[in-house]
């Protein structure tokens, strides 16, 4: 039960999209969720290095393309272009298990809009795995932070309750 609740939570973000390939998908999505510690040695290899790179993508576009109509052309079309590093380094088995499993995490962070969150798994990847993130982590990193300040995601963290709520909400 808990994993098909995490699997229908995820699922409505990405309805507006093409549906995921057949009945494979929504399992390894919901799996992910896991620390592998936890994951059966059949779940372990193939499934999380096999983890399509359009699990990543897909949201990280859809939050590029939220963040179009209020910021600048240019910082835009930049973080699209290391996206598709991003994309192309995922596709052609560039990029080592550990980073990865992180920017699975980044991105669900990024859905759930934890901000903070998100940028220290942006912060760990820079640190531990400079030389294969440095091309595109830096248009992950301005992502986050435009998405971060876009009206709507304020809007969504008011009613959230969270630290920049308004004084209303701000007792514990």
């Amino acid at each position: 039960a808990p994993a098909a609740s995490a699997a229908s939570t995820a699922l409505p973000r990405r309805a507006p999209g093409p549906p995921p390939l057949g009945t494979i998908s929504p399992a390894p999505r919901a799996e992910s969720r896991r620390p592998s510690a936890a994951a059966g040695p059949e779940e372990h290899g193939p499934e999380e290095c096999s983890l399509p790179a359009d699990a990543i993508l897909v949201p990280l576009r859809e939050a590029l393309a939220a963040c179009r109509p209020t910021v600048q052309k240019q910082v835009c079309d930049d973080i699209g272009r290391r996206l598709t590093v991003l994309e192309d380094a995922w596709a052609q088995g560039k990029l080592s298990a550990p980073v990865r499993k992180r920017m699975n995490l980044l991105v669900q962070e990024l859905q759930q809009q934890r901000w903070d969150a998100a940028d220290e798994i942006h912060r760990s990847l820079m640190v531990d795995h400079v030389n294969e993130v440095s091309q595109w982590l830096v248009g992950v990193k301005r992502l986050i932070a435009e998405t971060r300040s876009l009206p709507t995601a304020e809007l969504v963290a008011a009613t959230d309750g969270s630290a920049e709520a308004g004084p209303g909400q701000e007792h514990p």
